[in-house]
């Protein structure tokens, strides 16, 4: 899973990103201080995982892991080249959605982009430039589509009116993944990687004294209603609180920072579950000696399918997989217990995977 990071200049983007991935990108006060995508690499926390290691003592312990990209700031007329507008619409391109972070406080001491103090007014900002980046997207779309339709094809028929329908929603300054359609118009759009097609968390970047009692934050709450308008989620999050948790090395010290604080779970927790949760992700797990792994799929995928993301041989050879829930496997202790109390149940290939399952495929090829 690849997430960008985005935001107009001096909102705290690299200071979450810093944050989240210790990776010492630089922070200043300054516009375009991120000037090529800064790149970390993140393992998404997993107790489950984390249990299983324990019992086994694999040679291999393998979490899940999410790539954040650090994007440059972008600033009006970006789809344009204004700025590193180019730059910034090339590498929000390459990821699978969107960490839209917004900056909710007021601070007199740090540079705020055209002096906008109105948050939903910086995420118009953006919006509008990947809509104008979309539309020409879409112009091509529809001029290739024509093209097509006069050499005699019918199918660009239907092609080229659907992308006029979405054309004409753009050109309303509306994004492409609020465009109602059918399931099959849906999924002819998603093949033309449309920037405002990728789904999006909000990162409501608040004030020290304002992240524990974030729903009293009326910034916030704004950019919460626009995101329940839009199907996206919004993150309550303080950059700065998180860079400060991050320099913590000592668990103990660092949980009692959070409760002095009232912050529950860090903002890297927070935001891989909203991430999850977002793109209809799940993890199954598989444990043994030798390694032991959690593997990322999206909801709804059936056992063979699964099975294909650790070897194609394993999809293609599918014979049945064997399944236990992690809550059993713990209760038991150990597979053969499991085993022994008729815990591990043998699934065929229309079995729909859940999250949490421990999996032990069989397959022959």
């Amino acid at each position: 899973m690849k997430l960008g990071i985005v935001g107009l200049p001096n909102v705290g983007k690299s200071t979450l990103f810093n944050a989240i991935t210790n990776a010492g990108a630089e922070a200043a006060n300054y516009p375009f201080c991120t000037i090529d995508p800064n790149v970390g690499m993140v393992t998404v926390p997993d107790e489950r995982l984390e249990w299983l290691r324990d019992v086994h003592q694999p040679k291999k312990f393998t979490p899940a892991v999410i790539e954040f990209v650090d994007i440059a700031g972008l600033v009006k007329g970006a789809s344009k080249g204004e700025g590193l507008g180019n730059k910034f619409l090339g590498n929000i391109r390459s990821t699978d959605a969107i960490v839209h972070v917004v900056r909710c406080f007021d601070d007199p001491n740090i540079t705020r982009h055209e002096n906008s103090t109105d948050p939903l007014n910086d995420i118009e900002i953006i919006n509008m430039e990947l809509i104008m980046a979309d539309i020409e997207m879409v112009e091509r779309r529809i001029d290739k589509a024509e093209k097509a339709f006069k050499g005699g094809d019918k199918k660009f028929q239907h092609e080229a009116d659907v992308f006029r329908r979405l054309l004409a929603h753009l050109n309303e300054g509306k994004l492409a993944r609020t465009f109602e359609a059918s399931e099959d118009e849906l999924e002819l759009i998603a093949t033309s990687d449309l920037l405002t097609l990728k789904k999006t968390i909000y990162a409501a970047n608040l004030g020290e004294d304002e992240v524990a009692d974030y729903e009293g934050n009326a910034n916030f709450q704004a950019v919460k209603k626009l995101a329940d308008a839009e199907g996206s989620q919004v993150l309550p999050i303080c950059a700065k609180l998180e860079a400060d948790i991050a320099e913590l090395d000592d668990p103990e010290e660092k949980a009692m920072f959070m409760e002095e604080l009232g912050i529950r779970e860090s903002g890297l927790d927070k935001l891989i579950k909203c991430s999850y949760t977002l793109l209809g992700l799940i993890s199954f797990l598989t444990a043994g000696p030798d390694e032991c792994r959690a593997w990322t799929i999206k909801k709804g995928t059936k056992a063979p399918q699964a099975a294909g993301k650790i070897h194609t041989d394993f999809e293609r050879g599918f014979i049945r997989a064997e399944v236990i829930s992690f809550e059993n496997m713990k209760a038991c202790g150990t597979m053969a217990n499991a085993r022994a109390k008729g815990m591990v149940r043998s699934e065929g290939k229309d079995y729909v995977m859940q999250d949490g399952d421990i999996v032990n495929f069989l397959f022959n090829v």
